[in-house]
This record gives structure tokens, C-alpha cells and sequence, in this order.
């Protein structure tokens, strides 16, 4: 799905509440998305939240001015425009707010038309910017599922633009379930090698003795049973792209192995002393951190290199902003499609919830939330009791201290379950722990001791 901008949003700074109300209530009447502070911090939290096209600021504000604001502006975001106003207007303050970037300085009052014409001006000249960049930035892959509006994950977009536009190889990273298949698949499509084979390979869920023969095949007579040679993935990938999941749970000798690719790019199958050229792609991923690892002795510190030539790290559902309402919103239209239902809809309520919860499984467990709600649902309107325990408030939760360790260790293994549909692999990855843990505990669970 082809990724669109929405209208121009701007961020207005100033101390006195009543200045922001008036501003605040005139730029939304003409079309604007608007978000306030009353403190430089605070307009630094939403600048790192949010993806802001203005920021009008008032000069001189309790303990860090608009001057230091527009400062931080123009060191730390290339795409965000400046207007300055002041109650207190001279000719040193304009000079010195034009000097470090603010391209309007306003003194009040002003009227509305100033105001607006001043923010149209402003606006006009960062349109005529952008038109006028080349490259990457200008093209933001998606695929499927993997979009977002948040500042984050627009700058996971133009790094994933990039990535495309190369034949490097690509290291990404990110907790379980934040789309880091989705993201290969997007510079995949992306590429030059778009009409060629995309073959993922999840390297830990394939057993070692298993993955060099199938990441590079096999000739006959190789082992007991091989009766006829067979291609491995990275055969089946020529020409195009491999996406080697959780590349860190390779064993240091398959690590060897796919070094050797890497340097030589030759592959050459299980029993067999001919080595083969593939014209392959690798992007890899993992979420673990490599650099640990390596310290460890565990992942090699060669292959470590060969690999994030190119690193993308896709954050956190919970450091995304309104992107989670969005997503959510998202899933509603597409699986209620999928039922043949009218789309529900969030209570406000609801969507605080949403927002709120802290999402361990990342955009995983949120689609496979939003598809149990869809199913499970008869309502117009999604309520907070219809959401799973775990997101809504618990009067003993809340209190903490009257439970034991065992009671929340329980309530959390089975409402991580229920968010990934009873997955057991993905949870005991989730929890962090192995499946033969996982089982050992559901027994524990399911049997209670009397």
C-alpha cells in the first residue's frame, strides 16, 4: 500500500494557556493537525514523538527559550520549520531568531490573517524543499502490514528507502514481533531484484543438523537416505534475495559456513567439493544484540561485520506513538473485511487502553488482539471490559503485594498465550525462555499442587 502524508501539523510552544488556546483553535479551524506545549521540554518530547512539518514558539519562556528551541530545531530535525512570536519585539531578537533558523518572526499582536499567512508562507517554502530533494528520501517502501506515521518509524522508512536502492547487506534488528520479515520483504520489493525469488529462512527454528543442508542442499549420496540432489534456499534464491531470521542462532560453525558465502559468494552443497556462484542478496535479523553476543565468544565477530553493513533497528510498538491506534484501526477494516461485518468500533475508553498497554509481543500480539476482538465481538463498539485481562485496570493488580510470584507468573504466561492465538514457540521466545521451560511451567499451570 503506497504510504501518503497527512495534512501539515504544527506544534505550538508557549507558557501562557490562554495564547495556545486562541492559536491552537485558529490553525485547526484552517485545516491544520495541532499539538501544544507550554514548556521548551515538553515540545521536545512531542518533536522526538511526532513527525512535525512547524513549530511556532514564543520567544521567551521560563527557564529554556525559543531561541535554544530553535536551535535544537535546526541541529536535530532538517524537515521542520520555525516561526518565531515575542511580546517583546526588537530588532536584535529577529536577527538573532532568523540568524539560527526560524524563517517568520512574528510580534504580538498580530492578527489571524498574519498569523496565517506567516504559517502558509512557511509551509509553501518546505513543500518547494522537499519537491525539490532527490534520491531515496523520497520514495517510503511499505509492505502489507508494515506502515506507521509515527517520527520512527518514518525514519525506519527512508532507511529502508536506501537499503533498497543498494545490493549491501542488511542487518535488522528489533524485539520479536515489530516486523522485521516485513521490513525485508519491503527493500526486497523495493530493489532491482524485486521480480526475483524472496526466500526467508527462520534459522532458529530448523534444527543445526539440519540447516546447512537446507540453507545448501545436497547431492546424492551425501547421507544415508539422500537418493537425489536438492537445492538448499540460497539455490532457490539466485538472482533475488535470503532473509535469514534470527541469525544469531546459528552455531559458530554454521557461522563459518555463511561467512564463506558472504566473502566468496559460492556455496557448495552437503557431499559435494565443487562450489557453486549465486548471484544472492542477504538480509539478515535478529533480536538479540549481535555486540553482546560477540563479547561472549557466542557470534563471530567477522561474520558480525559482513553482516551490518547496513543496520535498521525497527523500535518498539510501545515507543510508536499513535501508531498503535492507528495499526488497530488498521486490523478492525481488514479482518472485519475478511468476516464480511461491519467494522466495529474503539470507545474512546478503549483506545486509551490500547494505547496505554504496554505490548511485549509488539505488532504481532496487536493483530492477533484486534482479530480475537473482531471475531469475538457483537457490538457496534469495542469497551474496555471486551479487551483481554491484561490491558484492563485490576483493583489487585493495581495494589500489587497480594499475590504470590507463582499467581502473576501464571496470569502473565497465560495472557501471553492468549495473545498469540496458544503459539507456544512464540511465546516461550516471547518470555524469553525455551519451550521445554514453557511446558514445564503450562504443566505447573494446568495441575496445580493441592
Amino acid at each position: 500500500m503506497p504510504y501518503s502524508p497527512r495534512k501539515e501539523r504544527i506544534l505550538i510552544v508557549d507558557d501562557s494557556t490562554t495564547t495556545l488556546e486562541v492559536l491552537q483553535r485558529n490553525l485547526t479551524a484552517a485545516g491544520y493537525q495541532v499539538f501544544t506545549a507550554v514548556c521548551v521540554a515538553e515540545a521536545i518530547e512531542t518533536l522526538g514523538a511526532t513527525q512535525l512539518d512547524l513549530v511556532i514558539t514564543d520567544l521567551k519562556m521560563p527557564k529554556v527559550s525559543g531561541l535554544d528551541l530553535v536551535r535544537h530545531i535546526r541541529e536535530n530535525f532538517k524537515n521542520t520549520e520555525v516561526v518565531m512570536i515575542t511580546g517583546y519585539p526588537s530588532i536584535e531578537g529577529a536577527v538573532e531568531a532568523v540568524k539560527i533558523g526560524a524563517e517568520e518572526f512574528l510580534p504580538k499582536p498580530f492578527t489571524d490573517e498574519e498569523l496565517l499567512s506567516a504559517v502558509q508562507r512557511v509551509l509553501d517554502k518546505l513543500k518547494v524543499c522537499r519537491s525539490g530533494r532527490t534520491g531515496p528520501d523520497q520514495v517510503v517502501p511499505v509492505y502489507r502490514d508494515f506502515f506507521g506515521d509515527s517520527k520512527v518509524m518514518h525514519e525506519v522508512f527512508v532507511a529502508i528507502g536506501k537499503a533498497a536502492s543498494t545490493s549491501a547487506t542488511v542487518l535488522i534488528c528489533g524485539e520479536s514481533g515489530t516486523g522485521k520479515e516485513l521490513a525485508a520483504r519491503a527493500i526486497h520489493y523495493g530493489s532491482a531484484r524485486s521480480s526475483a525469488p524472496f526466500v526467508p529462512v527462520n534459522c532458529g527454528g530448523i534444527p543445526e543438523g539440519l540447516l546447512e543442508n537446507e540453507l545448501f542442499g545436497h547431492v546424492k549420496g551425501a547421507f544415508t537416505g539422500a537418493t537425489e540432489s536438492r537445492a538448499g534456499f540460497f539455490h532457490a534464491a539466485d538472482g533475488g534475495t535470503i532473509f535469514l531470521d534470527e541469525v544469531s542462532d546459528m552455531s559458530l560453525a554454521m557461522q563459518v559456513k555463511l561467512l564463506r558465502v558472504l566473502q566468496d559468494k559460492k556455496v557448495c552443497m552437503v557431499g559435494s567439493n565443487k562450489a557453486r556462484k549465486v548471484d544472492v542478496r542477504i538480509l539478515a535479523a535478529t533480536n538479540k544484540d549481535l555486540r553482546v553476543l560477540v563479547k561472549k565468544g557466542l557470534f563471530r565477530e567477522d561474520l558480525f561485520y559482513r553482516l551490518h553493513v547496513i543496520t535498521i533497528l525497527i523500535p518498539p510498538l510501545r515507543e510508536r506513538g499513535e501508531d498503535i491506534l492507528l495499526l488497530a484501526r488498521h486490523f478492525v477494516t481488514k479482518f472485519s473485511a475478511e468476516l464480511d461485518k461491519s467494522p466495529p468500533r474503539f470507545s474512546d475508553k478503549a483506545l486509551q487502553s490500547l494505547r496505554n498497554y504496554n505490548w511485549p509481543g509488539n505488532v504481532r500480539e496487536l493483530e492477533n488482539v484486534i482479530q480475537r476482538l473482531v471475531i469475538m465481538t457483537e457490538e457496534d463498539v469495542i469497551e474496555v471490559p471486551d479487551l483481554p485481562s491484561l490491558m484492563r485496570f485490576s483493583a489487585l493488580r493495581k495494589t500489587g503485594f497480594t499475590r504470590t510470584l507463582a499467581e502473576v507468573e501464571t496470569e502473565y504466561i497465560s495472557n501471553v498465550l492468549a495473545s498469540l492465538d496458544g503459539n507456544k514457540t512464540r511465546a516461550a521466545e516471547l518470555l524469553g525462555i525455551n519451550r521445554k521451560t514453557l511446558r514445564e511451567k503450562l504443566s505447573r499451570i494446568e495441575k496445580p499442587s493441592s
